[in-house]
């Protein structure tokens, strides 16, 4: 399901993940630190730092596609008209959710939703759908 944009997705992800995938760096940095002490055995460095990457690397691989799948269906949904809700991270004493309709005068361009009267744009990445609920009385 390639939306012909694959380049602009994998730098939305890394600018939105970098936190997570330097804290990956690390957990290597470590793997490779405490598996070159003497007290270790003969392939431990090798053993550990192949599991480690390779347990990294299918995390970050899952991660990766569950987010670009996510932002795709929000920006499907905000191309059809629907309502979408993203966080707000401006003011964390009043709402912290900003409404964004295509009716209300949003634009998306490259996963950014963005507004004249919002100074920051807003990750589709960071929104969900909303959802029209009824309960019943």
């Amino acid at each position: 399901m390639g939306s012909g944009n694959d380049e602009g997705e994998r730098m939305n992800f890394f600018q939105l993940e970098a936190g997570y995938l330097t804290i990956a760096l690390f957990v290597l940095a470590v793997t490779a630190y405490v598996t070159t002490r003497p007290f270790m055995g003969k392939h431990a460095f090798r053993n550990g730092m192949v599991t480690v990457s390779l347990f990294m690397a299918v995390m970050i691989g899952a991660h990766y596609y569950l987010t670009t799948e996510r932002m795709r269906g929000i920006e499907k949904a905000f191309e059809e008209g629907k309502e979408i809700l993203c966080e707000s991270r401006e003011n964390r004493k009043a709402a912290q959710s900003v409404l964004v309709s295509k009716k209300l005068g949003w634009r998306l361009e490259e996963g950014l939703f963005s507004h004249p009267e919002y100074s920051r744009p807003f990750h589709s990445a960071r929104c969900i759908v909303k959802k029209n609920v009824v309960l019943d009385q």
